[in-house]
């Protein structure tokens, strides 16, 4: 792509469009995070991890699998899980196929402290997101934001 002289790529729509994509998750972000350790003393990261253990068959994931989903670097996402493991919310456990391989698994105290964080959550959604979308927006706004992550 070839730009023409004298136009600034800044004024682009694409671009204005990225930043206000990028402006609104930093935003909702860092409202949500400080709802969550406010109200449950649970950063917003281990609130991601909780989440995908939750999701993810048998509660539990391999360390390359969780560092994936939550986007992390490997070296990140060991430290983010000796966190929570300290705080007694995961469990490493080892896979009997492979040595190599570590899996991170939600506990009992781990489902408990989501539970009270997902009240949190909904209830930050409720009025930043439900009451600010009609139901037809959010149904546009959630199939847009699906085409956009769908794998090439």
């Amino acid at each position: 792509m070839t730009m023409q002289r004298g136009v600034c790529p800044s004024s682009d729509e694409k671009v204005a469009l990225f930043g206000l994509l990028l402006e609104t998750n930093a935003r909702l972000s860092k409202d949500l995070g400080t709802a969550l350790e406010a109200t449950c003393e649970l950063p917003l990261a281990w609130f991601e991890v909780l989440m995908q253990l939750r999701e993810a068959p048998e509660s539990r994931l391999k360390m390359s699998q969780m560092a994936e989903a939550i986007f992390h670097s490997s070296g990140g996402t060991t430290r983010l899980v000796d966190r929570l493991e300290e705080a007694g919310l995961v469990t490493r456990e080892h896979c009997p196929s492979d040595r190599r391989a570590v899996y991170v698994a939600i506990t009992e105290a781990g489902h408990a402290k989501l539970d009270e964080a997902l009240a949190v959550h909904l209830d930050y959604l409720d009025h930043h997101l439900a009451a600010r979308l009609s139901d037809a927006e959010r149904l546009s706004l959630t199939a847009l934001l699906t085409k956009l992550n769908a794998s090439r």
